[in-house]
């Protein structure tokens, strides 16, 4: 196994922030075949695979907030309020996903991009553990 971590920005506002870039370098500088394995080891952000500028990621970020609003309801109430929401988002919006990698190369769908979905206003640093696994 091959494994590297970048550093992710997500600034101070509900965000979905498109890493594919970072993934498509990773992948291929370990130039063969093999599964990318990307996870967010953080309780309140998600990775997903979305299309990118049609949209889509604002009707996530929308559903979200409609599913999860920033509101008072929240258990978990520490930092800004609605801060709970981001703690349960991970349940809607996995830390991980897995994308095959044929020839160094992602095996990503025509419009798909490998995004962090993040609704924790409170920490906009974020650390994503890549790593791929090969024969």
């Amino acid at each position: 196994m091959k494994s590297t971590e970048i550093e992710v920005t997500t600034g101070t506002r509900d965000r979905v922030h498109d890493i594919t870039r970072e993934c498509e370098n990773f992948a291929r500088s370990c130039g063969e075949d093999g599964l990318l394995h990307v996870f967010v080891p953080h309780a309140t952000a998600g990775v997903a695979l979305i299309e990118l500028g049609a949209g889509s990621d604002e009707d996530l970020l929308t559903a979200l907030g409609d599913l999860l609003p920033a509101d008072g309801r929240w258990r978990h109430a520490h930092g800004s309020e609605g801060h709970g929401r981001s703690h349960v988002m991970p349940a809607f919006v996995a830390p991980y996903a897995s994308v095959p990698v044929v020839g160094g190369r992602l095996a990503l769908g025509t419009w798909q991009s490998i995004t962090i979905v993040d609704l924790n206003v409170d920490n906009p640093n974020r650390r994503v553990r890549l790593s791929f696994l090969s024969d």
